[in-house]
């Protein structure tokens, strides 16, 4: 272990008093003292003194206020969903019939299923990192540029209700 001479060991308490850290007496030790520490033999040496570190005040992040949950929406309340989650839009190119499964499949925390005007159904879904996906007819499958924004503006809706 180090040794250290009384003036030094008063530096050192000095030093902690005014509120250097471990590495700030590790360097001042070096700079001023001419002695080289590791950092374990200057931690050993504090606990051996008996000198207590003063601990920074750790900022504390601005608290922030949550806004709070949605109410649970009523059988009237669900913007004109049935029961069965079935709901009849009117779309841009002709019918648009959009539903929500009851339990949808592994990996999804939403889905269901969507009717476009042009008689093509495609399963949609959301996942628990709220990705959206669809799954068409077909591969490469698009659904009519009319029936997009109607559907986007169902979809929000259905979501919003049920809380995503």
């Amino acid at each position: 272990m180090a040794n250290l001479t009384p003036q030094q060991r008063q530096l050192v308490e000095q030093w902690a008093a005014e509120g250097a850290n471990l590495n700030q007496i590790q360097d001042r030790l070096r700079t001023e003292c001419a002695l080289t520490l590791t950092y374990m033999e200057a931690r050993l040496l504090i606990l051996e003194l008996g000198v207590k570190i003063q601990d920074k005040p750790r900022e504390v992040p601005p608290e922030e206020k949550k806004p709070a949950p949605p109410p649970e929406p009523s059988a009237e309340e669900e913007v004109g969903l049935p029961d069965d989650a079935t709901a009849d839009l009117p779309a841009g190119g002709g019918d648009l019939k959009v539903t929500v499964d009851e339990v949808p499949p592994v990996g999804a925390v939403i889905s269901g299923q969507a009717t476009f005007s042009d008689g093509n159904t495609v399963m949609w879904f959301m996942d628990q990192m709220g990705r959206f996906g669809m799954r068409g007819p077909t591969p490469g499958y698009q659904p009519p540029a009319a029936d997009i924004p109607v559907f986007q503006r169902e979809l929000d809706t259905i979501l919003s209700v049920r809380g995503f």
